[in-house]
Formats: structure tokens, C-alpha cells, sequence
């Protein structure tokens, strides 16, 4: 028999709150983000006293018991969406700790992102036609695309309001999957891709990705958008925004979103067909945020591309597949190896063809893509 493993799953469902049901949505943001930033008040405070750091149990007591009892509304609110606030916290504290992350910010009212997660318990939480039942919230309207399987378990929920005003819900579930098994490491049906600015990527076969340029399309017209809005009054430094402000903001934040909703349907479709298409899958692990520093001049073609988002969806995938997704260093030379005798030449970013002594010339990132591939393999091989 195959081994079955726990994993989880997320389908996220649009909401349509009515009056009092935004307000409650509004209360809890705001109570969450008051919860976390008086915990890291607190635990700064307590460093600079030479006080130990308070664990994620003694932090999670402190909330639901000092702040509850000193402060009456957040006895209003969802209880787990104080608990959750409260880890949240923590958990941004232990990436700092292993240097995944800077040191956690306190967070902003206008800035900072609306949601809160709550979690499951004695069916508070139900799933039904065109509806969602969330606690201290009661039935709130949804659309319900897709339902989840009979033997998946509901774990939690993060309900969120985007920079345009509109609600989600992502209702997160556990299941049991079957154990798939991996294709051949020494299959031939291989790719390498090299990562190219102005289009996603180049394969080991020669093929550029094609991906349309979203943001760029689209800069005209959010950039008249972003000039209208510089003159409405509350743009300045320290100004009272106004009404005709916000308003503004909102039609800029709706261009911003077409944007990420056209940019991540075409790299969910472009990274599901080469899942299907290939069983092995081998990329450079590049740091991305240094490539699109704007001192090198690649910042809009990098946040266009959403090249790191891509290989995320590539690898899950992958995976979820049996297959193979293998990661070359980044130092490894690949667009400075030829691929056909193994010499090595030093070519600047604005050479764009490799030229060789054994008689080879062609693209360089191909060439590279190339690269990738057989030190791919050879890794997957060594494993």
C-alpha cells in the first residue's frame, strides 16, 4: 500500500459583506493590527530592559488576557483572530532570527494589509451555497466556485480586503495524498531554463516564453492616473486626504490589480504546461531582489516578469506531479561555458551571442539554458 501524507490546500472565494458585516470586518483588522503592534511595543520594550523574549504561549496569554481585560473591545472581535495576530508576530520574529527577514515593523493603518485568519472549531465555520458562515460575522455572501473534496478537513480562514475595497476569503484545507511515484532520474524528457529580462525565460530547446509585458502595456495609463492623483488635495506631505483622493487611489489600485491578476494567469498557465510537458526542470537559484535593484536597470522588467513567483508555482507543481524541480547555483558560470567543448569565456551583459573557438556561435542564453540543464542533471544524478 502507498504511503499517504497530510497536505494542505487553499481555495480563495470573493465576499460580498453587507453594511454591518464590513464594519466587523473593519473592527477586526483594526484590532488585530492594534494586538500586534502593542506585542512588539512590548517586546522591544522588554529588550531594552535586559528582559528575556516572551515566547509565543506567554505573548498569546498577554493578549487574551492583559489586552482583553484593558481593553473591552477586542472582546467584540473573533477570539482566534487575536490568537493569530499574536503569532503572526511571532513567527515574523523567527524569520528575523534566521536572518530570513528584517527586524518586524510596526504597522500602519493606511498601509499595511487588511486581514485576519481565524480557525476551525465545532463547525463555526461552514461552507455553503453562495455562502460563508464565519464567526461573530454570521452568513456572508460568496462566490462559491469551486468546493473543496469530501475528505478534506477545514483548518482555517484569512478573510482580506484588498487596496480597491473588495473581500476575499482563503479557506485553507488539510488532506491526505497519496504518495506519487517520482518519474526516472534518468529521464530524457528534460528542460533547463535561463532567466531573461525582457521575457521570462529561454529553454534548453531554443524557445522564449512570450509572456506579454502587462505593466509596461499599461504604463501610460496608470501613470495619467498617478498624475491625477499627485493633484488631488491630500498628496502632500502631512495634508488631510480627501474624499476625491481616495477615490483616485482606487482607480489606480484597480489598474495595479488587472495587472497582477493578467500577470499571475499567465504565469499559472505557462507553468502548468511545462509541469505537464516535462518531467525534469532545472533553473539557476537566482536572488531576484538583486536582479531587479534599480542601479542595474532591471527593476520594471523583473516586476513585470514575476519571475520568482513562476518558479514557485514550477516547483509545487512539480511536485505535485512525481517530477523533478532542480536548482543550479547561482555562481555556476552557465552563460560563460560553452556547451559543446566545455570551454570557458567571460562575456559582459551586452554581448548577446556566444562565439567560440571549437566553431559554436549562437544566443548566449540559450547556450546558458543549455548549461543549466546538464549541471541540472548531473545534480539530480548525485542525489
Amino acid at each position: 500500500m502507498s504511503k499517504a501524507n497530510k497536505s494542505n490546500k487553499a481555495i480563495k472565494y470573493r465576499l460580498y459583506p453587507n453594511d454591518e458585516q464590513k464594519v466587523m470586518f473593519a473592527k477586526t483588522f483594526g484590532c488585530c493590527r492594534f494586538v500586534y503592534n502593542q506585542l512588539l511595543a512590548l517586546q522591544k520594550q522588554r529588550y531594552k530592559d535586559g528582559e528575556s523574549h516572551l515566547s509565543k504561549l506567554k505573548s498569546n496569554e498577554f493578549a487574551t488576557r492583559t489586552l482583553k481585560k484593558d481593553y473591552d473591545f477586542l472582546k467584540e472581535i473573533d477570539k482566534f483572530a487575536v490568537s493569530n495576530a499574536v503569532f503572526h508576530l511571532a513567527d515574523a520574529y523567527d524569520r528575523f532570527f534566521k536572518k530570513q527577514n528584517h527586524f518586524p515593523k510596526f504597522k500602519s493603518k493606511r498601509k499595511s494589509k487588511k486581514s485576519y485568519t481565524t480557525n476551525f472549531t465545532n463547525n463555526n465555520i461552514l461552507i455553503g451555497k453562495n455562502v460563508i458562515k464565519l464567526p461573530k460575522v454570521g452568513m456572508v455572501k460568496a462566490v462559491i466556485h469551486k468546493l473543496p473534496k469530501d475528505d478534506w478537513k477545514l483548518k482555517s480562514v484569512t478573510v482580506s480586503q484588498d487596496s480597491v475595497g473588495n473581500y476575499f476569503a482563503s479557506v485553507l484545507f488539510e488532506y491526505e495524498q497519496e504518495d506519487i511515484p517520482s518519474v526516472s532520474k534518468s529521464s530524457t524528457n528534460a528542460i533547463g531554463l535561463d532567466y531573461k529580462s525582457d521575457g521570462l525565460y529561454m529553454d534548453s530547446n531554443g524557445n522564449k516564453a512570450g509572456v506579454h509585458k502587462y505593466y509596461r502595456e499599461s504604463h501610460k495609463k496608470l501613470a495619467k492616473e498617478q498624475r491625477r492623483l499627485s493633484r488631488k488635495a491630500g498628496s502632500k506631505k502631512n495634508e488631510t486626504k480627501s474624499s476625491n483622493y481616495f477615490k483616485q487611489m482606487r482607480k489606480v489600485n484597480r489598474i495595479y490589480r488587472k495587472i497582477a491578476n493578467q500577470r499571475l494567469d499567465s504565469l499559472h498557465k505557462k507553468s502548468t504546461e511545462i509541469a505537464n510537458q516535462y518531467d525534469i526542470v532545472c533553473v539557476e537559484d537566482l536572488d531576484m531582489k538583486a536582479i531587479g535593484n534599480k542601479g542595474f536597470g532591471n527593476g520594471k522588467a523583473t516586476f513585470d516578469n514575476g519571475y520568482g513567483m513562476f518558479l514557485n508555482m514550477l516547483e509545487y507543481k512539480l511536485k505535485e506531479r512525481g517530477k523533478y524541480f532542480v536548482k543550479v547555483d547561482k555562481w555556476y558560470p552557465s552563460s560563460q561555458i560553452c556547451h559543446c567543448c566545455g570551454s570557458v569565456k567571460k562575456l559582459d551583459l551586452k554581448d548577446r551571442f556566444y562565439t567560440c573557438d571549437c566553431g559554436y556561435t549562437g544566443d548566449r542564453d540559450h547556450n546558458a539554458a543549455i548549461n543549466i540543464l546538464t549541471e541540472g542533471l548531473r545534480i539530480l544524478q548525485s542525489l
